[in-house]
């Protein structure tokens, strides 16, 4: 992803996985052994990658686990996770045997607040499992625009207790950053965050430039709804691996063609900037014509995103919602027919001719 406007330019690695049938009564020491265990996909996902300083890797809560940290701080990269343990710590980069001891969670919420900006919160309805064994509860989050504050600091992650998986048993140097909003409306959740990251955080600016970083994390949430919401990833009905692995990276390369196309066509300059940009010629032909009974080569991204979704049923009257993603796929899969059945005719004119 290019971390100057959050666009998706491809993807470097995807595992396909099975989770492993394991026994009821397996305890946790036989988990942490376990080499099919799914902690250990961040590891592989990540193993393919180039050591680049100009590289961050941004990640949700599932990649908190110590394995994982230790390779990312030896991997080269920049990396942002958000945390999900409330960690043991030492504070500061010191020798460890002159440093503090604590909590992640516990110290990040006692330092100083270094700055302040205004985020607009979407609204949001969600279903959320309870920690301990219960009913799940559906939260309503209401749209706001909402106060955000961050501190940061130096700390070193300890390593667990109980070792799980392949890593030396020293303290991880890194820096927590805590993003939280100030004053919540009443009977809504505070929005609250924990960031770990190896860039270093000295300044509001430092902080506020990883907090930007672990927001593009949502390109990619967005990347896996464009795939199960929008391409029915879920509903090819193979029963093989060997079939079932070309079609997934069939529908991956779609799915991240779609998302291109409509984060283009959400900013500024999609009126002016050429579809070309994301879409080849050929498709832009053959929906042009649809629309216009001629080839437009001067479309822009704004022209083919709202004809595509035209022709999978979008109207765009004045009060319709923007295109979402199962009209895209069904007007992805109506101009990917009539592209094929374009390229047979031309196949079958080019031979007429010769003959």
């Amino acid at each position: 992803m290019n971390s100057e406007n959050r666009e998706a330019i491809g993807l470097c690695n995807q595992i396909l996985h099975r989770r492993a049938e394991v026994p009821k009564n397996e305890t946790n020491a036989q988990r942490r052994k376990r080499e099919s265990r799914e902690s250990r996909l961040w590891v592989r996902g990540a193993a393919v990658l180039p050591a680049d300083w100009k590289l961050v890797d941004v990640c949700d809560q599932g990649a908190d686990t110590f394995e994982f940290l230790y390779n990312e701080c030896h991997s080269g990269r920049r990396f942002v996770i958000r945390s999900a343990h409330n960690r043991a710590i030492l504070k500061g980069h010191g020798d460890p045997a002159d440093c503090e001891t604590g909590y992640l969670r516990d110290y990040a919420r006692q330092l100083p607040e270094a700055g302040r900006w205004t985020l607009q919160v979407t609204s949001k309805k969600e279903t959320k499992s309870p920690k301990k064994k219960g009913k799940k509860r559906t939260v309503k989050r209401i749209a706001r625009m909402a106060t955000m504050a961050v501190s940061m600091a130096a700390v070193q992650i300890k390593p667990p207790s109980e070792k799980s998986g392949e890593y030396e048993d020293k303290p991880l140097p890194m820096w927590i950053v805590r993003v939280w909003e100030i004053s919540p409306p009443p009977g809504q959740e505070r929005l609250e965050w924990f960031l770990l990251t190896n860039e270093p955080v000295h300044s509001f600016e430092d902080a506020y430039r990883v907090v930007g970083w672990y927001e593009g994390r949502w390109v990619i949430e967005e990347y896996h709804k464009s795939l199960k919401t929008g391409c029915r990833i879920e509903s090819p009905q193979f029963e093989e691996e060997d079939r079932l692995q070309p079609c997934i990276a069939v529908i991956s390369v779609v799915a991240l063609t779609l998302l291109r196309l409509r984060d283009a066509s959400r900013r500024p300059d999609a009126k002016e900037r050429p579809a070309t940009d994301v879409i080849s010629d050929d498709y832009i032909a053959v929906l042009s014509s649809w629309r216009h009974g001629k080839v437009r080569k001067d479309w822009t991204i704004h022209d083919f995103y709202y004809a595509l979704a035209r022709l999978g049923g979008h109207l765009n009257r004045k009060n319709d919602h923007p295109p979402g993603w199962i009209v895209l796929w069904r007007g992805w899969q109506e101009l990917q027919a009539m592209v094929s059945g374009a390229e047979v005719a031309k196949t079958f004119i080019r031979k007429c001719v010769q003959t």
